[in-house]
């Protein structure tokens, strides 16, 4: 099994999303001793973002390229890599300002490529990353689980199952802004649930 472990928050130390992913990845690796885990931090190693000059260079044809722009797709072309050889993907998500952080949304906008992760056919769009689990790790520090102002899971939901990942489960850490005893709650909460939901 090929574990793959996204930490998604700004802070690449003490986040409270990585600390969750970290022990979905250890769940993981102590029920599968076989597995190999890669972990990328998108804090430590920020990918660019998706511009004009990186647009230009996903559609000019491979053979035309310059070689700015060929190294700009190989970064793209690396993460894409990365989770087409994963068994499991793990994203350690926090939330920010009600969404998801732009390290996750680079990150997204990255592996989102007609044709490689995805296609349109007659029938609509097909996503190609198939047959992979997805647990993602939420972060909160207030209380949003099943309101209308969660709006990361929807998001999440429906941009990994336009790439075809549709086994997505979520692992909630809420309410960790309320003090201590509501972290210590979410944390032993949100244990519970890796237990359960990480198999």
């Amino acid at each position: 099994m090929n574990i793959l472990q996204i930490n998604a928050s700004a802070r690449s130390s003490g986040a409270n999303s990585t600390r969750l992913a970290e022990r979905i990845s250890a769940r993981l690796a102590a029920l599968h001793p076989e597995a190999r885990l890669e972990v990328r931090d998108l804090a430590r190693d920020p990918h660019p973002v998706l511009d004009a000059p990186s647009l230009a260079a996903l559609f000019t044809p491979a053979e035309q390229r310059t070689a700015e722009q060929a190294a700009r797709v190989a970064l793209d072309d690396a993460l894409i890599a990365q989770v087409q050889a994963a068994d499991v993907i793990v994203l350690g998500v926090p939330m920010y300002n009600f969404g998801v952080p732009v390290q996750l949304k680079t990150w997204i906008d990255a592996i989102a490529r007609a044709g490689v992760t995805f296609r349109y056919t007659a029938n609509g769009p097909e996503g190609l990353i198939q047959g992979k689990t997805v647990y993602v790790a939420l972060a909160r520090g207030g209380l949003y689980r099943d309101t209308p102002a969660d709006s990361q899971v929807p998001y999440l939901k429906s941009v990994l199952a336009f790439l075809g990942m549709t086994d997505v489960r979520f692992i909630y850490a809420e309410g960790l802004a309320l003090g201590g005893d509501a972290a210590d709650k979410a944390f032993a909460e949100a244990e519970a649930q890796i237990q359960t939901l990480v198999v």
